[in-house]
């Protein structure tokens, strides 16, 4: 006989994923910032809010990667190696998302 316990849905959202997704964001936040940090002229066709843009799409990128990140770690792996193997994935799917996320983000304004 089964456990009514196993049987009710499980929320999807948990403080788990909240954390993995705020450090996700907050590694892209301030990688994003200490790079416009090094910006010291820009181009007035810009406008005068251009840093928004990318403070806003870099962050939300690391946030779906720690997110990712979360939701890999949430199989039941039946040997060390493979739970190595979906840490691997899940850095790489990281690094993947926040270099998409800072091309997106400076699309038109360093990156032209």
């Amino acid at each position: 006989m089964t456990s009514k316990k196993n049987l009710l849905p499980q929320p999807v959202i948990t403080r788990q994923l909240i954390k993995r997704m705020l450090v996700g964001a907050g590694i892209a936040l301030t990688l994003i910032v200490i790079f416009l940090a090094g910006v010291d002229e820009t181009d007035p066709d810009w406008g005068r809010f251009w840093m928004v843009r990318p403070l806003v799409i870099v962050p939300a990128a690391g946030g779906a990667g720690g997110a990712f990140f979360h939701f890999m770690s949430q199989f039941p792996y039946q040997h060390s190696w493979q739970k190595i193997l979906a840490n691997i994935i899940s850095v790489i799917v990281y690094i993947i998302g926040l270099w998409m996320g800072v091309v997106l983000g400076l699309d038109g304004t360093l990156w032209d």
